[in-house]
């Protein structure tokens, strides 16, 4: 074998093993390893199908607010998600900006909304932190929280238009948090006094679909 057939083997093995440390959290068919909570239905409650799973994609109408929350916990990880806002809007939001959220490190709690650390989705503001009921982060040298919610507004837009596909990685390890859209980190933190926890994707008044939810342990 010559230096070049080497070389792009020894890439493509790399590549493919980088791949392979990601394990998909949605297997594109039903949502087992999921469970959904309703703000006025409780857990597992969904008459309405709020979320669901069409055509490989996971749909959350935004209906009614809630959310859908892995069954396991996470300490150290990697999250990458791809997604794009639907069309249709819902009270008490029908009027505003659609929204949405990630959350994670989410304590077995079930309500609206849990103690976590929130990467928010929202139009014109994917990026940043919501630090929901005390939790308490650094950033840039400046202590945030503890308040019901603190929210830290992201460095930089690398959103793009409702309708396209965006995709945000969440880093998390050893109290320090990256959020990254599109590529680009647009928002950091350390010292985060939570450090383990569920991951959870909120239903809050907007149609949004995700065709990638894949994390990797770190």
């Amino acid at each position: 074998m010559n230096k070049r057939n080497f070389l792009l083997l020894f890439f493509s093995i790399g590549l493919s093993a980088t791949a392979q440390d990601f394990k998909p959290l949605f297997n594109g068919k039903d949502l087992r390893g999921w469970n959904t909570f309703l703000s006025k239905k409780g857990k597992n409650n969904d008459p309405d199908t709020v979320f669901s799973v069409s055509n490989g994609m996971l749909k959350i109408t935004g209906k009614e607010f809630g959310y859908i929350v892995t069954e396991k916990t996470y300490d150290n990880f990697h999250l990458v998600v791809e997604f794009k806002w639907g069309v249709k809007k819902y009270p008490p939001r029908e009027n505003a900006v659609r929204d949405n959220g990630i959350c994670y490190y989410v304590v077995p709690t079930d309500r609206v909304w849990p103690r976590s650390v929130e990467c928010q989705i929202q139009e014109g503001d994917c990026g940043d932190f919501w630090l929901i009921d005390s939790v308490t982060a650094v950033v840039d040298g400046v202590q945030w929280g503890p308040t019901n919610n603190t929210r830290v507004v992201k460095k930089k837009d690398a959103e793009k238009p409702s309708g396209e596909w965006n995709r945000v990685e969440v880093i998390a390890k050893d109290g320090k948090c990256t959020h990254i859209v599109n590529g680009v980190i647009v928002n950091e933190a350390t010292n985060v006094n939570l450090r383990t926890g569920r991951i959870l994707f909120q239903s809050e008044g907007a149609e949004t679909w995700y065709r990638k939810i894949e994390i990797k342990q770190l």
